[in-house]
């Protein structure tokens, strides 16, 4: 069985070392990352530590630093970097023709 891509915008809406919020009806609220390279990520939009809303936090390489705490977390993995452990789960991501598309069935299965 296929997995179900969702448009959830173009990639010039987000912009280079930033992220956007996307609700995700029936699941989880998820953050999309751009890096300063333009590598795209989506995230659970809340760190491991305290559910801090990732996309408000600051991007630098391939990380983002969460709002609360300055937890460092993975864009690539959803680690926690450095001394701090935890893991905020990864959305597959994919960009076709500019938009962003991330997989439906892994946003849903998050909120079962």
């Amino acid at each position: 069985m296929m997995s179900e891509w969702l448009d959830v915008g173009a990639v010039a809406d987000v912009p280079l070392r930033g992220a956007r919020a996307v609700p995700i009806a029936g699941g989880e609220e998820i953050a999309v990352f751009r890096t300063g390279a333009g590598r795209v990520y989506a995230l659970v939009n809340r760190c491991p530590h305290k559910a801090g809303p990732l996309s408000q936090g600051i991007v630098h390489g391939d990380s983002v630093a969460c709002p609360l705490h300055n937890w460092v977390i993975s864009l690539a993995s959803g680690e926690a970097l450095g001394q701090d452990k935890g893991c905020t789960p990864t959305i597959p991501v994919e960009v076709r023709s500019g938009r962003i598309l991330i997989c439906r069935d892994a946003a849903l299965k998050l909120a079962a």
